[in-house]
């Protein structure tokens, strides 16, 4: 897959990216995060760890840089957790975390998913209001499965 607008392109991931995958994520856990062992994981191998188990990532390249990406855990048959957003503090302000969030529902629903979830902090303000503009809303659960996360929320593809 390969989306060309405005000088971006959406690329599916494969190893090739994996050190800028690396890159992008890191950059922004060490932005005030708390790189967890399932980051780690995921950074290590994101191919065995996302892709093999029916997920999916996406990198945004401009100026053949990679400057954005977005990953689709599969948690469950019709259920999808969006998570590691992220886009490289230099082309930030361009839109891009939006278009990689639309290329990530878009998937979801081409594959017939029902349900899209995500974790998140109201400390990010920008993310969080994007979110909710997407059609997000806060969904109550025993807690956040990572330590700097205090928000759930859930995306109903079947309405």
């Amino acid at each position: 897959m390969k989306i060309s607008e405005n000088a971006v392109e959406i690329l599916n991931y494969n190893d090739n990216y994996k050190e800028d995958l690396k890159r992008l994520t890191l950059e922004w856990l060490e932005k005030g995060f708390i790189v967890e062992p399932e980051d780690l994981k995921f950074i290590e191998n994101p191919t065995n760890y996302v892709i093999d188990n029916g997920g999916f990532i996406f990198l945004a390249r401009r100026n053949n840089e990679i400057v954005g990406t977005v990953s689709l855990f599969k948690v469950e048959n019709n259920k999808y957790e969006l998570a590691k957003l992220a886009v490289t503090e230099k082309y930030q302000g361009l839109k891009l975390g939006k278009r990689l969030m639309h290329v990530a529902i878009d998937k979801c629903i081409e594959i017939a998913a029902e349900q899209v979830i995500l974790y998140t902090t109201k400390k990010l303000e920008a993310a969080y209001n994007l979110y909710v503009r997407l059609g997000f809303v806060e969904i109550k659960e025993e807690k956040p499965k990572y330590i700097d996360a205090d928000v759930i929320m859930e995306l109903d593809l079947t309405k």
